[in-house]
């Protein structure tokens, strides 16, 4: 080719294109700008893609899979491919920027996709065997006579050079400063495979990183890359074609038409489709939906291609559309799925799956004993894929909803047992519970198959069955003994033992009405001894209502005291009349049967110990007492550990119970004290002897101390203090008014006393007295309108009760005699008693007086000490004596109680006062 040669006429194009640019200098601008938005917008980073799709266009135009060559020479990437050789169209549309030479079925040959090569060169060439041609930056910045930028791909020049040997066409781009052409060869060896998958025409990459080769077999095609072989599942249609990884799973990926665009998607295969892009050919354009409507409706078919285990890979999982095209997509995808037929069925033709059922359970074995059983029962199970076809309108089978749907189904014995056996594992490994099979059929001996094991029964020795029989018990869910299966125990049924028949609903039932039954005349005998009979086997309790013989007809046996119980020495004789609450049980009767046995049934023997309604044991029947039988109740309570243990437990309700209600020589315990308590004496009287020992006597409520434990106590004991005639010792007063402030009652429902108990044990009405709250007033007031408490109880609490009120209130005393303040420090009898007894020196001093006296109610009284406020820090006085010095000091320093010592070591301050 000469040098002057110019077969494709670039200089005509040239000269049109500046001639454009001369007449309107907005052309010149437009071209710049759209070039700028090709180099750094829609084409920035597809430089492979566009190439290798020329090279797939160049093959299909000369009818033979192409290949493509990429390497680096000279500071030059040079691209070469196989296949129709440049044309004349072919460099127009290069130098159009808005044009495509593209025929048929090509995808863009040499349109404005070219111009990806700007973004690694400013002097791009392609050389064919044809001719050549070259853009040049600064050759078009030297022909428009202008600097700065201008566009690259608009003004062709002819290009005289070789093709490399066995290549077509070679794309030759001088690469800018700074473009690394290793990251270059790096990008193409990513891009390779997806190229090579996406443009069937080329056949073969080849690069310094390797070669990379496609071939196709039966709608697989096979890629050979430089780390291994890897395989894609193809199913194509008119315009599209769906691919899969043969091994592996995508899960996001974007459109390809038929190389990548921007258009991302989440499905789990590859769509390579026909569709219509922005001219970037990143974007698919508005008004696609036809397009990808008619691709979803191939997706079925290359689902049927996989084996049926694999299918459901191809399945969508749900999740957020990665774009508007991927929803559109996805919705298309679903719907076809779910209206065609490719979901595998337990047995038969392929379902489709929107009227299929999907056990949610991974378990081929139950699939196969239930194909014939559940309609549209899909071929793969388990809870996953449940999951998974429930997007495309499968109905998940849950194992709960099989029981019932198992429920009146007609299959033979062995059918049932395999059915378990299936079952079984999967209980076994958590897959189910034993709720999801709670319904699940059982077969009974009678021929019935009725849902749920919990509760059947599973045959054991034939003698139970005999006797049940002849009991005539009818309902109970007895198992045949063929069906027996480990699962049905695991589920609830249980083998035919004596308890277990027992707690049987139909047998408790049947213990229920029996006396009903009894008393209108049905022969309950048969019940009453397989009953017993069972219970000796095991326990009894619990069937307290079965009707058994007694004195005076059917009777339950929790309504029966045993013929030799000494409970019927110590009931009420109206107990035991015909409407009374117990009766006796036939004498005859109880003879054949243990006595353990028919109290574990109910029948009395001794007092029961039951829990009451605060969950507190308590011992029951004490309200059937005779008055006169109480010594020997308590014996009989006292000889029996359980017993026992009830009324002596702290709070113990049944002795709270006896105390206010037992009698005693005609009185309840409460109002007695044991003979030993002399502390209480005049308030409550000794216990006569009844022939019960002291300590049951005290567990039943005779009082050994004081104690106010309710209301009740209360009231009683402000009766016995407000009681003339009973003599009283002042420390015993003092000890009851301190009892009773120290009660945590509500006072408010007690009505207070009319007479009280003062300190000079007077009995006077409460309105003329007052309670002693500061000590110093005592010595002022009259002993028999005093009432006072033990040391350490609250007087408040006292006055509050009492409803009278504290002295402190209601007197009106003030002193009434002259003193001479002393510090404390200078009294010297009382700094060496302090320092004797280790007492720190309060702060101030003592008014001392050599007669104190104090005016109360306009009355003057003499008193050894006082405290002119009223508080530890007020004004103390004191007579100048041991005694009022004393409790002076000791009320000023905090040692109230050491008052008397402090008084001792005064009279006489020798050590040995103090240590004797």
């Amino acid at each position: 080719m000469s040098q002057l040669s110019d077969p494709f006429g670039t200089g005509a194009l040239r000269a049109s294109v500046l001639r454009a640019w001369r007449d309107s200098p907005t052309r010149f601008t437009e071209d710049l700008n759209a070039e700028g938005d090709l180099r750094a917008g829609g084409y920035r980073d597809r430089l492979f893609v566009e190439l290798a799709q020329n090279a797939a266009d160049a093959a299909a135009m000369s009818g033979t899979p192409g290949a493509l060559r990429v390497s680096v020479v000279d500071g030059e990437l040079r691209v070469a491919n196989t296949g129709a050789p440049l044309d004349a169209a072919g460099v127009a549309s290069l130098a159009s920027l808005r044009a495509s030479a593209k025929q048929g079925g090509t995808v863009g040959r040499f349109g404005v996709g070219f111009a990806a090569v700007l973004a690694v060169s400013s002097e791009p060439r392609v050389i064919s065997r044809t001719g050549g041609v070259a853009f040049s930056e600064a050759r078009t910045r030297a022909a428009v006579e202008r600097d700065g930028t201008v566009p690259v791909l608009r003004l062709p020049w002819p290009a005289d050079e070789d093709v490399p040997d066995g290549f077509d066409t070679e794309v030759r781009l001088p690469l800018r400063d700074g473009v690394d052409p290793d990251d270059l060869l790096a990008r193409l060896a990513d891009e390779a495979e997806d190229l090579l998958l996406s443009l069937p025409w080329l056949a073969r990459i080849e690069a310094p990183a390797g070669v990379w080769t496609r071939s196709q077999v039966d709608g697989v095609v096979e890629l050979g890359t430089p780390s291994g072989t890897v395989r894609w599942l193809t199913q194509a249609g008119e315009h599209a074609v769906w691919a899969k990884p043969v091994d592996g799973r995508l899960t996001e990926d974007v459109l390809h038409a038929p190389t990548p665009t921007d258009e991302r998607l989440s499905l789990p295969a590859r769509l390579i489709a026909t569709v219509p892009l922005e001219p970037s050919r990143r974007r698919v354009l508005p008004g696609a939906d036809a397009a990808l409507a008619a691709a979803a409706r191939e997706y079925p078919a290359l689902v049927r291609k996989l084996a049926p285990e694999d299918r459901l890979d191809l399945v969508p999982e749900a999740g957020f559309p990665l774009s508007e095209v991927d929803g559109t997509l996805r919705e298309l995808v679903g719907r076809q799925l779910a209206t065609q037929a490719w979901l595998p069925a337990a047995r038969g033709d392929d379902l489709v799956p929107s009227g299929a059922r999907v056990l949610a359970v991974e378990s081929p074995r139950l699939l196969e004993l239930l194909a014939d059983v559940v309609p549209g029962l899909a071929g793969i199970s388990g809870y996953e894929p449940a999951q998974v076809l429930a997007t495309v309108g499968a109905d998940r089978l849950d194992v709960s909803e099989l029981a019932d749907l198992l429920t009146g189904v007609d299959r033979d014995l062995q059918w049932w047992v395999e059915l378990y056996d299936a079952f079984l594992p999967l209980l076994d490994n958590h897959e189910v519970t034993a709720d999801d099979l709670g319904a699940l059929p059982v077969p009974m001996a009678d021929g019935r198959t009725l849902p749920g094991p919990r509760g059947a029964l599973l045959l054991g020795a034939s003698e139970l069955l005999d006797l049940l029989a002849d009991a005539d018990v009818g309902g109970l869910r007895l198992v045949h003994p063929r069906a027996a299966h480990p699962l049905l125990e695991r589920l609830g049924a249980k083998q035919a033992e004596a308890t277990d028949l027992l707690e049987a609903p139909a047998l408790r039932d049947a213990v229920e009405r029996s006396v009903t039954d009894a008393e209108s005349g049905l022969d309950t005998s048969p019940l009453a001894k397989a009953v017993l009979r069972l219970a000796s086997e095991t326990s009894g309790e619990g069937l307290g209502a079965l009707a058994l013989p007694s004195e005076d007809g059917w009777r339950r046996a929790d309504e029966l005291v045993l013929p030799n119980s000494p409970l019927r020495e110590v009931f009420d004789p109206e107990v035991f009349e015909e409407d009374g609450p117990f009766s006796v049980l036939d004498a005859e009767f109880a003879e054949q049967w243990p006595a353990r046995v028919l109290i574990e049934l109910g029948v009395l023997d001794e007092f029961l110990v039951v829990e009451n309604p605060d969950e507190r044991p308590e011992i029951r029947d004490l309200d059937l007492v005779a008055d006169d039988a109480w010594p020997r109740a308590l014996a009989l309570i006292a000889g029996r550990r359980e017993t026992w243990a009830a009324l002596t437990m702290p709070d113990s309700p049944s002795a709270a119970w006896l105390a206010r209600n037992a009698l005693l020589a005609g009185r309840p315990p409460a109002e007695w004290r044991l003979p030993g308590a002399e502390s209480l004496a005049g308030l409550y009287d000794p216990v006569p002897d009844v022939g019960v020992r002291p300590d049951v006597l005290a567990a039943a409520g005779v009082r050994a101390e004081l104690a106010v434990r309710n209301l009740d106590d209360a009231a009683d004991l402000l009766d016995r203090l407000g009681d003339p005639d009973r003599e009283v010792s002042p420390g015993l007063v003092l000890r009851a008014h301190a009892v009773l402030a120290a009660a945590d009652l509500d006072w408010s429902e007690l009505d207070a006393p009319e007479r009280v108990r003062t300190v000079d044990g007077s009995v006077v009405d409460a309105e003329r007295t007052a309670v002693l709250d500061l000590p110093w007033l005592g010595a002022v007031w009259a002993p028999e309108r005093l009432v006072a408490a033990a040391p350490g109880a609250d007087p408040a609490a006292l006055a509050e009760l009492l409803d009278i009120p504290l002295l402190s209130e209601h007197a009106d005393a003030r002193i009434s005699s002259d003193g001479e303040f002393v510090p404390w420090p200078e009294m010297t009898a009382l700094v060496l008693a302090a320092e004797l007894l280790d007492i720190r020196l309060p702060d101030g001093g003592l008014v001392v007086h050599d007669e104190l006296t104090v005016e109360v109610d306009g009355v003057k009284r003499a008193t050894p000490w006082w405290v002119e406020s009223g508080t530890f820090h007020g004004e103390h006085h004191a007579e100048d004596s041991p005694e009022g010095l004393a409790r002076a000091f000791a009320w000023a320093t905090g040692r109230w109680a050491d008052r008397h010592l402090v008084e001792a070591v005064l009279n006489d301050p020798a050590t040995t006062t103090y240590l004797l």
